[in-house]
């Protein structure tokens, strides 16, 4: 990660654990007013954010921190253990909220001072929207699985926000007794859906899961438009936090000299990281009709045919 990535990455953490502590506090005062399920947990969200956030902020802290000897590879998958850190503290907030919501079901619970629940969530919205905007930007400059994790938290919030108002206005104007915890229960079950979803990006980034195809195949035909190239096979790709990495193998005449051989990768990686920057890429030479002992049936996949037989 560069250093300017790594300033935008801390300063869009740094922005969630403002926004986050603002939104505890006041969610606290509105919860205690209020006695709404739905608002607590609009509240455990948000707490759940702050301590999400300083999880985020670690994460990409670590993740910028260059390769050393010890981590060769960088420190990207840093990012990944605290997005799954931020899931595992959303699964336990949901339990609780949907356990607090069928409680209150049970006791036909009630609500009150609508008004300020309505007027904290209002402010919520506000400060949310602000935050997601900074995030947005930072996301498209910087590919932080962290950061696009913690903007899943604050995407649902909006939605969280109005379902708590909502909630209050059915329950204490429209005399809906049990709106309050029925939202709680839907909230606990966005929440859920949202940790299910943000563990497959991370626990991806974890397992080195391959690029998408279509993404793989843009890469194949981009080394394709290098006729010095023939029989890419080998190919392998991954993701560590907002680095990738890809090595493959390609054909070369055996005559040809290993300076002849090096100028050609140098200037397929040159072109092929133009394309596909942040990527680090490893091109291993065979001479043309070499067949290596398979280990796997995927070693010899010929990249360049099967694009032929796509096309």
């Amino acid at each position: 990660m560069s250093e300017r990535s790594a300033r935008l990455a801390r300063s869009a953490a740094m922005a969630s654990i403002t926004v986050a502590l603002v939104l505890v506090a006041l969610k606290s005062w509105a919860s205690w007013r209020t006695g709404s399920t739905a608002m607590l947990g609009s509240l455990a969200d948000s707490a759940l954010d702050l301590i999400a956030s300083l999880a985020t902020l670690t994460g990409v802290w670590i993740a910028s921190m260059p390769a050393d000897e010890d981590h060769r590879f960088g420190h990207g998958k840093a990012e990944a253990l605290a997005a799954i850190f931020q899931i595992m503290l959303i699964v336990l907030s949901a339990f609780g909220i949907a356990a607090r919501a069928v409680t209150q079901l049970a006791g036909g619970g009630e609500t009150a001072a609508a008004a300020e629940g309505i007027g904290v969530s209002l402010v919520a919205i506000v400060l949310t929207f602000a935050l997601l905007g900074w995030q947005s930007y930072v996301m498209r400059r910087t590919r932080s699985l962290a950061i696009q994790t913690d903007h899943l938290h604050y995407k649902s919030d909006l939605l969280l926000n109005l379902a708590v108002i909502l909630a209050l206005v059915l329950d204490q104007y429209a005399g809906i007794g049990m709106a309050d915890p029925l939202f709680g229960l839907a909230i606990a079950a966005w929440l859920g859906w949202g940790a299910w979803r943000g563990a497959s990006d991370a626990v991806d980034d974890l397992m080195d899961r391959e690029w998408p195809e279509d993404r793989r195949l843009a890469f194949v035909e981009a080394a394709a438009r290098h006729p010095e190239l023939s029989n890419l096979h080998d190919l392998r790709t991954r993701t560590s936090g907002n680095r990738d990495f890809v090595q493959f193998h390609v054909d070369l005449p055996p005559l040809m000299t290993i300076e002849e051989a090096h100028a050609i990768t140098d200037r397929v990686e040159d072109d092929l990281r133009r394309q596909f920057p942040g990527t680090e890429l490893l091109i291993h030479i065979d001479p043309e009709g070499h067949v290596d002992e398979p280990d796997n049936p995927l070693v010899e996949d010929n990249e360049f045919a099967k694009l032929d037989k796509d096309a």
